[in-house]
């Protein structure tokens, strides 16, 4: 005999449950409801399928303290998304803050390994203090393991971070490791050091939105993508792994194949959508949804780099990855932030081997001393890199222009795409007709004399109508077809399709070794 029924034991139980459901007790939840905050238990739920959250180490606690909150500031456990698992982990701010100690540290450890062993996306809520100071060495031993079985999911299976409230130091390393990081406006923060340490070592005032909201920090790239709301965070996650499989071996969801399999208005639309003027802009955008399919594109990473656009899209129901030009911002010409963030995007699609579509629109890489001080040479060199290290499927739509070092980049035949369609519209030089135009009139001595101006204008007429068309590329096998623009989407879906079983065989080695 145990001295005790199972019915108190029973009661026991439901007594530890219910304390773990507000381990802060009734004044910390009240404070927090205050401020309009839900519970780590509430997010999971409006992330995840209804019903699906099974929890783990609800009864987890610091071993030997008889004081010890259950949870130890973080709540972990098992659900699904659209039918498909993942593992998630949100922090509780009722609970030293959301700060890391030694059951935190267990609980989300012990979750990654149960992501990797069943090949699951895992996604972490953040609104955490960072390390735990009481908890000294101990707390920064934690994030230092975290940080290790980051590295050994990385490529594995996706990894998502939504930042939903004030992440500092140890707090956005854990973050920065994952593949997509997502932060509610006015409400989700990044930084090392906040404003007052650096006022106290610097000497530099700084506001903490200007430091580390999630605009600014999304106009860094370190936040890939801002909301208004948590609802718009968990929504965004929920399209966004829509477009993903669940690991490296697996595939991404199929959605709605077959659709249109003719030409459609919105298709003839594509006809007219590029300015007769080459220094005429447009969104590319509007291109962009009418060459994919049901006009669904995802865009990743808006706010960095915005002279390239990064996001998913489907072709005959199979995801993509899509990189493209735009011209309404600087022309398209690709600078620092730009060739950064392509690159990314580029590794993580072949990481999980979802193909690449390249729509190129771009009068080359940005000139400037600023860029060249911020190591375009070196940051376009990764992007290059990326390009040529992925081996899954790569189509490229030249629209226009296609300039210098830009042309390579931006999916050439030449850095391993498999198919190149050039629209009637495009131009491939090494420079454009303006910039080759000015070279040669300034060896004049006066290039501003009319009969000089003459020649220059008769120079830029013919160098665009004999030189940057699409029939020199043409005709000397570097890229594939010159197409009418109407015919992209079908295109598209019947290069994907003969694409589908590609396979490449490489040299075996550690790794290769990419400009740092």
């Amino acid at each position: 005999m145990t001295g005790r029924t199972t019915a108190q034991q029973l009661a026991e139980l439901r007594e530890k449950l219910e304390l773990a459901k507000e381990p802060g007790g009734e004044k910390a939840a009240a404070k927090r409801d205050a401020k309009g905050i839900p519970s780590p238990r509430a997010r999971i739920h409006a992330l995840l399928d209804p019903g699906s959250f099974l929890e783990i180490g609800a009864l987890a606690r610091t071993p030997g303290d008889p004081n010890a909150l259950f949870g130890d500031g973080v709540v972990t456990g098992h659900g699904t998304i659209d039918g498909r698992p993942v593992g998630v982990f949100s922090h509780d701010q009722t609970v030293f803050g959301g700060s890391v100690g030694e059951m935190f540290g267990r609980k989300v450890s012990r979750l990654m390994e149960w992501v990797a062993m069943v090949g699951c996306p895992i996604i972490g809520i953040n609104d955490s203090g960072g390390a735990r100071i009481q908890d000294l060495a101990t707390s920064l031993a934690w994030y230092a393991e975290l940080g290790r079985r980051h590295e050994l999911l990385s490529g594995l299976v996706p990894q998502i971070s939504i930042i939903l409230g004030k992440c500092a130091g140890g707090a956005v390393y854990s973050p920065i490791q994952t593949d997509l990081i997502l932060a509610v406006r006015d409400q989700g923060y990044m930084f090392v050091t906040g404003p007052d340490v650096i006022k106290d070592v610097t000497g530099e005032d700084v506001t903490l939105d200007e430091l580390g909201g999630a605009d600014a920090q999304a106009k860094y790239g370190n936040i890939h993508t801002v909301v208004d709301t948590e609802k718009d965070a968990f929504q965004y996650v929920r399209d966004y792994l829509g477009f993903l499989p669940s690991n490296t071996f697996d595939d991404p969801p199929i959605v709605n194949p077959g659709l249109e399999p003719e030409v459609t208005p919105h298709d003839l639309e594509l006809d007219s959508i590029v300015p007769d003027s080459d220094n005429t802009a447009y969104d590319m955008h509007e291109i962009l949804l009418r060459i994919f399919d049901d006009g669904d594109f995802l865009e990743v990473a808006g706010q960095a780099g915005q002279a390239i656009i990064t996001g998913y899209a489907r072709v005959d129901g199979r995801p993509v990855g899509v990189i493209a030009n735009q011209p309404m911002h600087m022309s398209g010409a690709i600078d620092n932030e730009a060739s950064d963030k392509a690159a990314r995007f580029v590794r993580f699609c072949d990481s999980f081997n979802v193909p690449l579509v390249f729509v190129v629109d771009t009068p080359g890489f940005l000139p400037g001393v600023e860029q060249e001080k911020n190591g375009i040479i070196k940051r376009g060199g990764r992007f290059l890199y990326s390009v040529v290290e992925a081996d899954v499927p790569k189509v490229t739509i030249t629209v226009r222009k296609s300039y210098g070092g830009a042309y390579a980049v931006m999916g050439s035949k030449q850095l391993t795409s498999d198919f190149n369609f050039l629209w009637p519209t495009a131009r491939i030089a090494v420079i454009g007709a303006e910039g080759a135009a000015q070279l040669i009139v300034k060896r004049f001595p006066d290039p501003n004399a009319p009969e000089v101006q003459e020649i220059r204008r008769q120079f830029i007429e013919g160098y665009n109508r004999d030189m940057a068309t699409p029939y020199v590329a043409a005709e000397r096998g570097y890229v594939d077809a010159v197409i009418e623009p109407h015919e992209t989407r079908l295109k598209l879906r019947s290069a994907m399709r003969l694409l589908r079983d590609k396979q490449i065989q490489r040299v075996q080695r550690k790794h290769g070794l990419i400009p740092i």
